[in-house]
This record gives structure tokens, C-alpha cells and sequence, in this order.
């Protein structure tokens, strides 16, 4: 391996550190969030998905190459605003509803923070499924990671979305029936953001496969799992004490229990 590979291969360690660094600035603005109100809990919706998305693009960076963050960046973007875009015109597959002012410019009728928010999502949740599917059969691993990585994403918004709906950032026409304690979001959105995973994490483990580096990744993840983790569990703290929102805090604690379980199980294993 001459000095050129060697570079291009491991990321240099302040590269590495960014992620980390942004992961604790999107904890402690999502501590923020439940104690502010008003603009004030606007702007930190902004920056935390801000924080959240610069995390996503910084870890597939350093993990796997520039190349990689900037493919993880173009891919969600480009999705997420087909899905949220022909959401909005027709429906589906969400059911339908309607996005507010307060998140302002649109693109195809769906706002810039959107996609951004697809973004600090998809990258941790596909993360966290390659994790959780690191002992499946070969054959097996990449159809597991896709599916573990789609049901993430989809169980990530049954946190989330009660709290932007309460927010007034958007609002269903026909919010029933949903979940049992979620009142506000209907059972066909999580339908919608399973559907949506399912194809966003097909796209994204093929583009990761084609343009990684090679020799493996080239940083930890700490960064996306430390985001994934506190946005859910954090989340479901946040909704239960500050929020009013007890059902999607029941909910992100009983999503947990099998992904906590599964990580549990595979730190006992050689």
C-alpha cells in the first residue's frame, strides 16, 4: 500500500471527531427543544435537523469516503422529495395531509427542512440495521439490513411525528385510526414511511456497496447511533415529562425493547 492508498484510506482523525462533535451539539439542542416555545422551539427544530443531517453526511464520510457522504446526501434528498412530493399531491402513500407555512421555501410543495430530516434519519437507521444484522448468513445479511432498516426509519417517525404535528408543522386530514394512544397520525403513515424505508434503504445499501472505499470502514459510529438513540429514547423522555405526549412515549419505549434485546444478545456471543 503506497502513502496515496494509505491517505485515501484512513480518514484523518479531526475528520473523524466531526461527527461526534455535531451528534452531542444535536443532543443538546434536542434538550433544548421541550424546555422553549414559540420561535424559539422553531429554531431549534431547524437546527436540530440541521445538526442531525450534517451528522449523517460527516459519518458516511469519514466511514466510508467522501464520495460515499456526498452519494448518502444526493440519494435521500432526491427521495425523499419524490415521496413527500407526490405525498402531498395525492395522498399516497402517507393518507392525506398538508405541510404548514411555519416550515417555510418548498420544493414540489414540500419544505427544504424535509428532506433534511429524511437525512439525520436514514443514514443512523441504516447504521443501526447493519449492526443488527451483522450475524445473519451472507446470503441473507443485505435483504435483513434492508428490511431492519426500513422498520428503524418507520419506528423512528412513530416518535417523531406526534411531536411535529403537535408543533403545527403539518396536520392530517383523516388522523384516525392510528396507534392506540396516538390520536394524531393515522396507522396509513406508518405504512407510508415503511413503504418509503423499504425503498430508500434498497438505494442506499446499493450506493454505500458501490462507492465505499476499500478495506472496510475507516471510523466508528458512534456519531448516528448516539443520534438515533437519544432522538428515540431521549425523544420518548421529552414527550412523556414535557410534552404531553404519552402515547408516542410508550410507543419509542416498546419499539426499543427489541432492538436493545437483539444488541444485548449479540454482546453475550464470541
Amino acid at each position: 500500500m503506497n502513502a496515496v492508498t494509505a491517505a485515501a484510506r484512513w480518514a484523518p482523525a479531526p475528520a473523524a471527531r466531526l461527527p461526534l462533535a455535531l451528534a452531542v451539539a444535536v443532543v443538546l439542542a434536542a434538550i433544548a427543544y421541550p424546555l422553549t416555545g414559540g420561535d424559539g422551539r422553531d429554531a431549534v427544530s431547524w437546527t436540530i435537523v440541521l445538526l442531525g443531517s450534517a451528522v449523517s453526511v460527516t459519518s458516511a464520510a469519514a466511514a466510508h469516503g467522501l464520495r460515499t457522504g456526498l452519494a448518502v446526501l444526493g440519494l435521500v434528498a432526491v427521495t425523499a422529495v419524490v415521496f413527500e412530493s407526490v405525498g402531498v399531491a395525492t395522498g399516497f402513500p402517507y393518507g392525506p395531509y398538508a405541510y404548514s407555512d411555519v416550515l417555510g421555501p418548498t420544493l414540489l410543495g414540500v419544505p427544504f427542512l424535509v428532506p433534511l430530516a429524511w437525512l439525520m434519519m436514514a443514514w443512523p437507521s441504516w447504521v443501526l440495521a447493519r449492526l443488527l444484522t451483522r450475524r445473519a448468513r451472507p446470503g441473507r445479511q443485505r435483504p435483513a439490513r434492508v428490511v431492519v432498516a426500513a422498520a428503524v426509519f418507520a419506528a423512528w417517525d412513530v416518535v417523531l411525528d406526534p411531536q411535529l404535528v403537535q408543533a403545527g408543522y403539518w396536520t392530517w386530514a383523516r388522523p384516525q385510526p392510528g396507534l392506540p394512544g396516538i390520536d394524531t397520525v393515522p396507522l396509513t403513515n406508518l405504512a407510508g414511511w415503511l413503504l418509503a424505508g423499504l425503498v430508500l434503504m434498497a438505494l442506499l445499501d446499493l450506493v454505500v456497496a458501490r462507492t465505499a472505499l476499500p478495506g472496510g470502514r475507516r471510523a466508528g459510529d458512534a456519531a448516528p447511533l448516539l443520534v438515533l438513540a437519544w432522538m428515540t429514547l431521549g425523544g420518548a423522555l421529552a414527550h412523556a415529562a414535557f410534552l404531553d405526549l404519552p402515547g408516542s412515549a410508550a410507543w419509542g419505549a416498546l419499539l426499543a425493547l427489541p432492538v436493545l434485546g437483539t444488541l444485548a444478545v449479540q454482546a453475550r456471543r464470541p
